[in-house]
């Protein structure tokens, strides 16, 4: 059997911290239970048709929500939502309620809270669910999308949230 070289965890993500992702917030809904997480672990597939990926930790047992539902909408942030950011990534320990009371929600197709004021929405059917080590890869045919006013992107890099 062949020994395969393993690289440090923390390392990992040392390196990956250096790495600028555009953060956003997956949301979803089931049986009227909402829920919201914030992510960078997201980005296109395809564009025929239209399919974007997001990953969640599968540690959570709350984001078993998402695979119950079956849809699923990738808000995508600016910079004036860094407070929802903070909120939607747990860091406040604030309930679910009280994160989505601190923006306006509605939704497009599918019914998953769509961000108001969000650069732009992606909302999903999902098409797959994959776990992978620690997070679960969730593959959505987008079936709705709403683009929103242009302005600057919210990133997050070096552990702290920057725009571009």
């Amino acid at each position: 059997m062949l020994k395969r070289p393993s690289i440090d965890s923390r390392d990992y993500r040392d390196a990956m911290a250096r790495y600028a992702g555009h953060v956003q917030i997956a949301t979803t809904v089931h049986e009227g239970v909402r829920r919201g997480v914030t992510v960078t672990a997201a980005c296109s597939v395809s564009d025929n048709p239209g399919t974007v990926l997001v990953c969640l930790n599968h540690s959570n047992p709350l984001n078993e929500l998402f695979n119950q539902s079956g849809i699923f909408a990738l808000n995508t942030l600016m910079t004036e939502h860094q407070p929802l950011a903070v909120a939607f990534s747990g860091v406040d320990h604030l309930d679910v309620d009280q994160r989505f009371a601190l923006a306006e929600w509605d939704t497009i197709t599918t019914g998953a809270p769509a961000l108001v004021g969000a650069r732009v929405v992606f909302d999903c059917r999902l098409i797959e669910a994959k776990p992978v080590a620690t997070h679960t890869i969730m593959i959505g045919e987008v079936i709705g999308i709403r683009i929103g006013e242009a302005g600057p992107a919210l990133l997050y890099m070096d552990r702290g949230y920057h725009s571009v």
